[in-house]
């Protein structure tokens, strides 16, 4: 009798829990048929069609299959014919570098200097009295057809009545008069920073050409107008929109000017409202307030102490990977910075100042099981920070952390070798394709021609991903990479990959997919078209895999869907793409110009 009741309970008490969950409706949220997807799963390449629920690809095959998901509430896009790739992973940019975003007018993807020109000059018409006209960044004077940099002339002429700067990569930088004026070049308001290079005419005045490295050019900034709050939560969803526009959903934010928890405020305003357009985990750099800090110190008090927060800990309330915190970087001490300036020799760090950094700071990262991310441009210093970090792996082992070394161009077979063998990672970047002529000029050809050395890289199986560093170093357009990386050209078309350093189409784009999920630590979730993936995709303008080489940089999405939501429309889908906020400032050059060329 006991035994009979206890059954009796357990099938009430059964039915009634499964009567208390929610009835799942049978069917796709969304359907995409009629594509030619390029999926990154060997086990399924191809494909014609998609389906995703709640915000996850939960079947690939053909339309037929699909199709017989369909129910009243389905939504259905046909591709009609084009190419889907996963979405696009930049797994090294600086979106909150550049909460500024909307001040600058942008030349990134421009043909001829003549345009760019012609944009100061409009730009400077509708400028206010207070404010710069500026460009910051995301050029190279040989994607233009003049082949050449601007001249002071020609930019005076442009910009005759507001103060202007002119930004190259973290090379360079023109001031016209009325900039030379407000930021005191040639008095002692100018900021005092070591390796700064003034052009000076022949009575000794400052022209208004300024050479140096990354700090100078981050002060430089701060001395300018800053934006408001609102001006940078505009220019964020503006800038965003400008990465949706190639297919980019993901992206790793790798530090800047503006610390956590700060910058992370600035996010929120999205996050809550569900507004924030591409996933964004992000590493935390933390400058200080000027002068020596040990760098490693404040990222620990920031983050056990001022806004405690732990690894893979999301900010996001909703987005798989929104905000995650993914540890330290990219860097992690001013004093072993070795920057990329390539019209310049390379900066060579004393060998026992690297490795005692290695073994006095970036040792309480391992011990706290921080990950980290360390920039590091070139071999010679690579080498002494292996050194060290092999040492301390001997007495306090990596054991897993996520690490890796951020740019590494001239990165030795021997040192690739040692990274993998540590558990490392490698985020290249594709400076290359913009400023190779530089590199070219200063470190030989044929240095050059292996810089990377893309194919042992992507031969050895370690974590690996190619990104843009955007906005400031380098365009934030991956196709521009990708073309490179394909063709083995800079934008000026010249030669800068050997035959035997490029990569295959597939190879070139997966390094811009599942390479970049593993620095987000969601290799598992993101980078293919797969069932179980997150539904993060983008239809091409045209087909990369069929497309000349010199169309790829040209290549585009005409709808972005991150999380089964479309974040961007064009062309028969522009109906379909979210509308966004007035941008602010209203005078803002983005306005007007877009985020790249012919955007507007």
């Amino acid at each position: 009798m006991i035994k009979r009741l206890c059954i009796a309970f357990v099938a009430i008490s059964s039915f009634s829990v499964v009567q208390a969950q929610p009835a799942q409706e049978p069917g796709a949220d969304l359907i995409v048929i009629n594509a030619k997807i390029f999926t990154g799963n060997r086990a399924q390449p191809e494909a014609s069609a998609l389906a995703v629920k709640k915000g996850r690809i939960y079947l690939v095959g053909s339309d037929a299959e699909i199709l017989g998901l369909k129910n009243a509430k389905t939504k259905v896009i046909d591709a009609h014919s084009r190419r889907l790739i996963p979405g696009i992973i930049d797994a090294h940019t600086h979106v909150l570098n550049d909460l500024a975003y909307n001040y600058n007018v942008r030349w990134d993807g421009v043909p001829t200097l003549g345009r760019a020109l012609a944009m100061l000059r409009e730009q400077a018409k509708r400028t206010p009295e207070g404010q710069w006209v500026k460009v910051i960044g995301g050029w190279s004077p040989f994607q233009f057809k003049e082949n050449r940099f601007p001249t002071l002339d020609e930019l005076q002429s442009a910009v005759p009545d507001r103060p202007m700067i002119v930004q190259y990569a973290y090379n360079r930088a023109y001031l016209n008069k009325r900039g030379i004026e407000a930021l005191g070049l040639g008095t002692d308001r100018f900021p005092k920073l070591p390796d700064v290079e003034v052009e000076k005419d022949s009575r000794g005045n400052p022209t208004g050409v300024v050479h140096g490295y990354t700090w100078l050019f981050l002060a430089l900034e701060a001395m300018v107008p800053q934006p408001t709050i609102d001006e940078q939560v505009s220019s964020m969803i503006y800038s965003i929109r400008g990465l949706n526009r190639f297919g980019v959903t993901s992206v790793v934010d790798n530090g800047g000017r503006w610390p956590y928890p700060e910058a992370q405020a600035r996010v929120d305003v999205l996050a809550r409202d569900n507004r924030l357009n591409v996933r964004m985990p992000f590493v935390d750099l933390q400058l200080g307030n000027g002068g020596p800090v040990n760098m490693v110190d404040l990222e620990l008090e920031a983050i056990t102490r001022k806004a405690p927060i732990s690894p893979g800990e999301n900010l996001h309330p909703a987005l798989a990977h929104g905000h995650e915190y993914r540890g330290a970087g990219e860097v992690l001490s001013g004093d072993v910075h070795d920057h990329e300036n390539f019209d310049r020799p390379a900066v060579i760090i004393e060998p026992d100042k690297m490795r005692r950094f290695v073994e006095q700071d970036v040792l309480k990262l391992i011990r706290r099981r921080i990950p980290f991310r360390m920039h590091i441009s070139y071999n010679e210093n690579i080498s002494p920070f292996l050194d060290a970090l092999e040492r301390v792996n001997e007495t306090t082992p990596l054991n897993g952390l996520r690490w890796s070394l951020e740019h590494a161009e001239t990165i030795s077979p021997e040192n690739i070798a040692r990274v993998k063998r540590l558990g490392g990672g490698i985020a290249l970047d594709h400076k290359m394709a913009l400023h190779a002529d530089g590199f070219i000029k200063t470190h030989g050809r044929e240095q050059a021609l292996q810089t990377p050395r893309l194919r042992q890289l992507v031969d050895s199986g370690m974590p690996l991903a190619m990104t843009t560093d955007a906005f400031r170093a380098s365009t934030f357009n991956p196709w521009v990479g990708i073309s490179w990386m394909v063709s083995g050209k800079s934008v000026s078309g010249s030669e800068a990959l050997a035959k035997d350093n490029r990569l295959s189409r597939a190879e070139a784009l997966t390094l811009f997919t599942a390479g970049g999920a593993w620095f987000m630590n969601a290799e598992s979730e993101l980078g293919m078209i797969a069932p179980g993936h997150l539904a993060d995709f983008a239809v091409l303008d045209r087909d990369y895999f069929a497309v000349p080489d010199d169309q790829i940089k040209s290549v585009s999405s005409v709808l972005t869907v991150m999380n089964g939501k479309v974040v961007f429309g064009a062309q028969d889908y522009s109906d379909q793409s979210p509308q966004l906020p007035p941008i602010l400032p209203a005078w803002s050059p983005v306005k007007y110009f877009g985020s790249y060329h012919a955007d507007k």
